[in-house]
């Protein structure tokens, strides 16, 4: 899907791409809740606005960033967001010390280890002109650990993954059509463009409903590593095809994100602050 985001974004704004994106998956999800008797009735409204807010923003960002950046530069500062995840933690321990609870100190080496990849990266392989476009990808990784945590809470409520990516997808409808008119407007198709929207839709649909089907049956830790594979294949993408620069710091950088989010994933808190926990069947 990133691949088609770089592809599409030499024709259509972010805006217009977040727009399309969530209008392919709202067709998508919706065949799949007829197909499966499903309805679109739900419980806790709040909390899918909440999530929908949060992952358009962390989204649109994540695709502007694409836009403007080596593909696996931009790949791994959305990628942040376990480590932001584990400061979230880190920073409530902090606050609440009158809750007794224990961090364990691999979740805030984890959090210093993750920071200092983000530096690696962002020093060797952005230009000054190229700053602003870092920021907006390493906002993006913050925006999506607070879309994580909206989804775990969706999964304890019982919503089902099908309705939680439905509503995503039309938040991103409406939040894709004010980013088009606040850019000036659509721009102009053609084939190839349409092609490249459907498969973003398309693409962007199939791999929520895996990572979900994925983390409401299987082991967090496993998921976590198999999900950090995006941007190996990401890196080789941009080499191959964009012929995106390789520079040692920048390979250190990913390596530290990626160890750091693993070891984000693995270190333990001890109640009273949850572990986000990706929300089970019955939860992008």
């Amino acid at each position: 899907m990133g691949l088609c985001v770089k592809l599409a974004s030499a024709q259509y704004s972010a805006g217009e791409i977040v727009f399309y994106r969530g209008l392919v998956g709202m067709g998508w999800m919706a065949a799949l809740l007829k197909a499966r008797g499903g309805t679109l009735r739900t419980r806790v409204p709040a909390l899918h606005f909440w999530r929908s807010l949060s992952g358009v923003l962390a989204l649109a960002l994540w695709f502007y960033a694409i836009g403007h950046l080596p593909l696996a530069t931009a790949m791994t500062l959305n990628y942040t967001s376990s480590v932001w995840m584990a400061a979230f933690l880190v920073g409530a321990s902090v606050l609440r010390p009158g809750a007794r609870t224990r961090i364990d100190t691999r979740l805030l080496l984890a959090v210093l280890a993750g920071f200092a990849g983000v530096a690696l990266i962002l020093r060797p392989t952005l230009e000054q002109r190229q700053l602003g476009f870092g920021l907006a990808g390493l906002a993006s990784g913050l925006l999506a650990a607070v879309a994580y945590l909206k989804v775990g809470a969706l999964g304890r409520a019982g919503e089902p993954e099908t309705r939680v990516v439905f509503y995503f997808s039309a938040g991103g409808v409406v939040a894709g059509a004010l980013f088009t008119l606040a850019e000036g407007g659509p721009g102009a198709h053609s084939a190839r463009g349409l092609a490249l929207l459907l498969a973003i839709g398309t693409l962007a649909s199939a791999a929520q409903l895996m990572m979900t089907r994925a983390y409401s049956i299987g082991h967090t830790l496993s998921n976590a590593a198999l999900q950090y594979l995006g941007i190996v294949f990401s890196f080789g993408f941009g080499v191959w095809l964009f012929h995106d620069p390789v520079t040692g710091l920048a390979i250190a950088g990913m390596l530290l994100i990626v160890v750091a989010g693993l070891s984000a994933t693995r270190a333990s808190v001890r109640p009273l602050i949850p572990i986000p926990i990706p929300p089970t069947e019955g939860r992008p």
